[in-house]
């Protein structure tokens, strides 16, 4: 039986240490990293879009508005802009022509490239400024970190097939 986050925090008080220091970036920091990254060339919301499309790849204008929270009107006047700038195309999709998919766009692939080379030299100027032993740490702690998310996603997968046939 799992535990519950706080009967697990009680036995092993390292993990609130941990999830403590991995949440401790505040939201106004990362907007302003985000400005400084993207130096104007784009909006959050242009930004959540194109996440979520490289994400997910093509979506249809109505799942990209409920993943946005907004109204397929409200996602269409987004779109509408980041086509205009040549973040995003739109296609009809070739069996229902009343269905609008949504890409991302040759400038949006660009403009996320130029976001991740820009949060790389960022961190090629921090990461340096760490000694051998603490990098080794890090090293071990984020692929620890990445090898428990894909083993939750592997589970999670695996339920969800259960789900589907009925186990």
């Amino acid at each position: 039986m799992a535990l519950t986050i706080d009967a697990e925090l009680k036995k092993r008080p390292l993990v609130g240490e941990a999830i403590d220091e991995l949440s401790s970036w505040h939201p106004r920091e990362f907007i302003a990293a985000f400005e400084r990254w993207h130096q104007g060339s784009i909006s959050l919301a242009h930004l959540n879009v194109l996440i979520l499309l490289d994400a997910h790849g093509t979506l249809k204008m109505s799942r990209l508005a409920e993943a946005l929270d907004v109204s397929v009107a409200s996602a269409t006047g987004i779109v509408d802009r980041m086509e205009k700038r040549g973040l995003v195309e739109r296609v009809h999709d070739l069996e229902d022509r009343r269905v609008v998919l949504v890409s991302v766009a040759e400038g949006g692939r660009n403009t996320l490239r130029a976001l991740d080379e820009r949060r790389r030299a960022g961190l090629a100027i921090l990461v340096p400024r760490l000694t051998d032993d603490q990098l080794r740490g890090l090293l071990e702690g984020h692929r620890a970190l990445r090898e428990a998310r894909a083993e939750m996603i592997r589970e999670r997968s695996e339920h969800a097939a259960d789900d589907e046939t009925g186990s």
